[in-house]
């Protein structure tokens, strides 16, 4: 392995440690180690991280188990080998550990759609499974087929298709001769991309310790561009959403770049649309035909300026309205007569009822329109409002939380009109976005026009509720929100009910402006993959957690601390805050999910500054609790971050990792916690497109080289995870 280059060192004090002891360790240390940094020359002027060592221990907390609703004891240790780092082309689990590939891009969801070649020639994508498999849900069937959460036997998985694995363009794996990236594209190319984005539905069934996904269920269906969509909350209707394809407001077709996932309590999959804007276009002239009014502003905060060019080149292909949607210039008299506000229809929740794919999904624009990843609920407790944690995956981008206007009824548990329950909670409401102070405490600032630093907002006249939840982020500016290093996935612990936040990285953050919440700035020199590029800023990520004020959904203020850092197990000490080994050093975390048989926290990466050492990985983890640690101190800056109690080798090791190139992400399981579906998502996503009638030049061959299908070409999939003995899973 080449050599690295790290920046910022220090290790940390015990969190029983006085605050004098504190003081004087600090002083001493950073003389010392200021000493020891200046003899090797590795500060290229930034500051160095001083802070403290600290023990870690096991937390034993009791469950309710999901099925039974009976106390169950989580585990106090991890119970398994862990996986060593690996840059093999296949999928590796511990010892007593085996995976078998249930479903992959292009495989049919009808029993009259022809088997995938996989070689480019393809059609009908309206009917296989889209690229990218990323979040995903389990829904239990029972009896009859219907709804039962306690199902481990047989179940509905909903499964989000985020993007397409693309060069100058194309998506080549999907295309012959890998596809035409000049324009104008192709309109049956196009055509085919489109159907790849979107979400399926699909029945999975278990026979013995086995499982399959059913090519004839009734059940499976699939939601792609075309699809119409049903708009809900405060912007439907409105004007910014009044297109040619709907004047009236009220319906968009499609959902775009699916990322994370939620359940709702009530037995619905959220959906989260990331990074949408990319795909539409903008004329070189579009502010002038705006007459550079308010809409310009806020095209250019969610990162279309005009002259943008889009991502795939769709509105190229023709003058249908299918393409000509991507093209959100202004080219009509009126918002009715082109697709000018096409854009401000994209970027929602979406609630998809996977026992009824008839209806129509529904985009819940109360929650916010932002770059969104997965959607956490809070505990339901009867008689208290529900709250739903968001994060927006862009660097510098904010924390956000919805509670609902109405309090939870467990009979809405197993209300026959599911997406119903969903307006009641998901449509009214009150929308949030998070400060993290330098203290360990927060607030939540309320996004509405009755608060006069957002109806007084200099930069951007909001006109009513719709569209402050259309412009969320412009909103968040306008109250002084938390910038965070990209949040994304958010999950619930089921122990404790805390809240946390994958912060996955950002090569933006810099010494200057570092806060408690995002305090790393540092540089990693990679020599090998990318010889010679220096990844700066907050390369590895962290993982942020936070503890409502009296454990309550709608409290507007609470605790957070650094729950773990990424890091290289050999990097400095104040780079490796959370003090990892081998056995648990990780880079950018992505996906994150508590799983509510074990209490096991998964965490899932999307790493591009550790690919020189390994391939994308998930890890188990056992966390304590918010304030378990200790304060961490930027030396020669104000800066002082709570960080949680460090990890042992018992509360957190690696589970699993992938083949070459791929982001593993999006995870669900049995009730029973006996099987762990997981997605690997675009292996051999650095292949080059000229070598895509190449097998042999392909950077993985990924699931074929396992067994699974026909040709070579490699394939996002979704693999099932299960203990040979037939035990749960991570214990």
């Amino acid at each position: 392995m080449a050599s690295r280059l790290h920046l910022f060192v220090f290790p940390a004090t015990k969190a029983t440690m006085s605050k004098r002891a504190f003081s004087e360790d600090m002083t001493e240390f950073a003389t010392v180690m200021a000493l020891r940094l200046s003899r090797r020359n590795l500060l290229r002027g930034g500051a160095a991280l001083a802070g403290g060592s600290v023990t870690s221990g096991v937390l034993g907390i009791g469950l309710l188990s999901p099925s039974s609703g009976a106390l169950a004891t989580m585990s106090t240790a991890l119970g398994f080998s862990p996986v060593p780092k690996s840059l093999e082309d296949r999928l590796l689990l511990p010892p007593g550990y085996r995976y078998t590939v249930i479903c992959a891009l292009g495989d049919p969801l009808q029993a009259k759609t022809p088997p995938f070649r996989n070689d480019g020639l393809d059609l009908d994508f309206e009917h296989r499974f889209g690229d990218h498999h990323d979040g995903m849900e389990f829904f239990g069937l029972g009896a009859h087929g219907r709804p039962d959460s306690s199902a481990s036997q047989r179940a509905l998985i909903g499964l989000n298709h985020e993007a397409t694995t693309d060069e100058r363009r194309s998506s080549f794996f999907v295309h012959a001769d890998g596809g035409r990236s000049d324009l104008p594209r192709p309109a049956a190319e196009v055509d085919k991309e489109m159907a790849l984005h979107g979400i399926s539905v699909f029945e999975v069934r278990r026979s013995g310790n086995d499982w399959r996904y059913v090519v004839d269920s009734p059940f499976n269906a699939r939601i792609h561009l075309q699809t119409g969509v049903q708009i809900h909350g405060p912007a439907r209707g409105n004007a910014l959403l009044r297109t040619r394809y709907s004047p009236q407001g009220t319906q968009v077709r499609g959902t775009l770049n699916n990322c994370g996932t939620g359940r709702t309590p009530w037995g619905t999959l959220l959906s989260g649309e990331e990074n949408w804007a990319g795909y539409f276009a903008r004329a070189d002239d579009d502010d002038a035909r705006r007459r550079n009014d308010r809409s310009v502003i806020a095209l250019q905060r969610y990162g279309r300026p005009q002259g943008a060019a889009s991502r795939h080149g769709w509105e190229s292909a023709g003058t249908e309205q299918r393409f000509a949607r991507w093209d959100v210039s202004v080219r009509g008299a009126r918002a009715e007569e082109d697709y000018r506000n096409e854009m401000n229809a994209m970027g929602y929740i979406v609630e998809v009822d996977p026992y009824a794919m008839t209806r129509q999904p529904r985009k819940r624009t109360a929650l916010g329109r932002f770059a969104h990843e997965a959607a956490a609920f809070s505990k339901p407790v009867a008689g208290q409002p529900l709250a739903v944690y968001q994060g927006d995956d862009a660097r510098g981008e904010y924390i956000y939380k919805w509670v609902s206007a109405v309090a939870w009824d467990p009979a809405d548990a197993v209300a026959a009109d599911r997406l119903a329950v969903g307006d009641k909670y998901l449509d009214h409401g009150s929308l949030y976005v998070a400060r993290c102070n330098s203290d360990g405490r927060g607030v939540w600032i309320p996004l509405a026009l009755s608060n006069p630093l957002i109806a007084g907002y200099s930069k951007y006249a909001f006109a009513d509720l719709a569209d402050v939840c259309i412009h969320a982020r412009l909103a968040a500016d306008a109250v002084g929100a938390t910038r965070m290093d990209r949040p994304e996935w958010s999950a619930v612990n089921p122990a404790n009910g805390e809240v946390y936040f994958t912060l996955t990285n950002n090569s933006k953050r810099t010494v200057e402006s570092a806060d408690a919440a995002n305090p790393r700035a540092y540089q990693d020199l990679r020599e090998d993959i990318k010889a010679g590029k220096i990844n700066k800023g907050n390369v590895h990520g962290h993982i942020l957690r936070l503890r409502e004020e009296g454990d309550s959904a709608a409290a507007t203020t609470f605790a957070w601390d650094v729950y773990l850092f990424g890091a290289e197990a050999s990097a400095e000490p104040a780079i490796n805050l959370s003090g990892l080994n081998a056995d648990q050093d990780f880079s950018s975390p992505d996906g994150l999910v508590f799983s509510p048989a074990t209490g096991i926290c998964w965490i899932q990466t999307d790493d591009s500054a550790y690919t020189d050492v390994t391939n994308g990985m998930m890890l188990a983890a056992l966390p304590g609790q918010v304030g378990d640690g200790g304060p961490v101190r930027v030396a020669g800056t104000q800066v002082v971050t709570p960080v949680g109690r460090g990890p042992s080798s018992a509360t957190l090791r690696r589970f699993l990792v992938g083949p070459k190139g791929c982001e593993i992400t999006g995870v669900c399981e049995s009730p029973d916690g006996t099987a762990l579906f997981v997605n690997i998502q675009h292996p051999g996503e650095n292949t080059a497109m000229a070598d895509v009638n190449a097998p042999d030049l392909y950077e993985s061959q990924w699931p074929a080289n396992a067994g699974y299908g026909a040709g070579r070409r490699p394939r996002s999939a979704t693999v099932v995870i299960t203990r040979i003995d037939g035990g749960r899973i991570g214990t």
